[in-house]
């Protein structure tokens, strides 16, 4: 199951901010989500109002990038097609980013704020007070209390993350990458001897893939709340991946000839990291992906840019 999130600051979001101030233009999304893709004289008809009005508000929305349009052959001339371009908006007022260093930009991300999915059960999220949702229903994953998960797994599948390219910003040459993360192999029960290849990719390139060897469960993680069963996945393995000019590595060992010039960052504004298990995977043993109040670390997922 796949969704589309959008994640934007007040300072950089004001086009999409401004889409979402009028209570007619939030009436025209919910309709182009109930009923699917519309033209320009549907939605007017729909909602009792001149096409003129509808047709300045579409304008609106779609430069806030809201929704999508494009035209079609109608019997006279062409028509607008309108399709919504997210589920969720979410408005982030704080940055999670810091300076570690002069030359090392850190950002920290709660494990539930990914922006998109695609996930198959087993599959479930927890946060240190309890399960969210469903077990092992993939909708579960849209639930809005995601945005406290501690803990969350699958069995095939990927989320992604939409992390600031702050680099961008102040103009800095970037020198390396790297993301850390913990995580293990995913299994009902648990066992120390289930691997899993567990793969990254960054801006739609795949880094590298490492095997994770089990699923641990022989002690309760560090951080883990006493309420998660013992049977339960504990903790995982703190993974260091790195990307810089000569290729790409995880905890020093390098995985992949893919470079930091690879993954175009100059290009883009934020930097998307999918993290999962793909459906070729030799070993397709699950993923569980730790962060505050899980496993052996109390820690988001890290991404730090070092530059020149």
């Amino acid at each position: 199951m796949s969704r589309n999130f959008l994640v934007i600051e007040p300072e950089e979001g004001a086009t999409v901010l401004k889409g979402l101030a009028s209570p007619l233009r939030v009436q025209m999304l919910k309709l182009l989500h109930e009923k699917g893709p519309m033209n320009v004289n549907d939605i007017a008809a729909e909602l009792d109002l001149p096409q003129s009005t509808v047709s300045t508000n579409i304008q609106v929305l779609e430069d806030g990038g809201l929704i999508r349009t494009e035209n079609q052959k109608a019997r006279k001339g062409s028509q607008k097609i309108c399709h919504p371009t997210y589920e969720e908006v979410l408005v982030v007022f704080k940055s999670a980013y810091k300076a570690v260093k002069t030359d090392v930009i850190e950002v920290s991300m709660p494990i539930g704020l990914y922006t998109g999915f695609e996930v198959t059960a087993p599959c479930g999220l927890c946060s240190t007070e309890g399960i969210i949702g469903l077990l092992d229903v993939p909708n579960a994953f849209l639930d809005p209390d995601r945005m406290n998960a501690g803990l969350l797994w699958f069995t095939r599948g990927h989320v992604e993350y939409q992390f600031p390219n702050n680099a961008k910003l102040t103009g800095a040459q970037i020198r390396d990458l790297e993301l850390a993360v913990e995580l293990s192999s995913e299994v009902p029960g648990t066992s120390a001897d289930w691997p899993s290849d567990i793969t990254v990719a960054i801006n739609g390139k795949e880094i590298g893939t490492w095997t994770s060897p089990g699923d641990f469960g022989d002690k309760r993680g560090v951080y883990t709340p006493d309420w998660w069963k013992l049977k339960g996945s504990q903790y995982g393995k703190l993974k260091n991946w790195r990307v810089s000019a000569d290729g790409a590595y995880v905890d020093g060992v390098k995985i992949s000839d893919v470079t930091i010039g690879d993954l175009d960052l100059l290009h883009h504004h934020s930097i998307r990291v999918r993290i999962g298990v793909r459906d070729d995977a030799r070993h397709p043993g699950g993923i569980n992906i730790f962060g505050r109040g899980f496993g052996n670390y109390d820690e988001d997922i890290v991404l730090r840019i070092r530059t020149l």
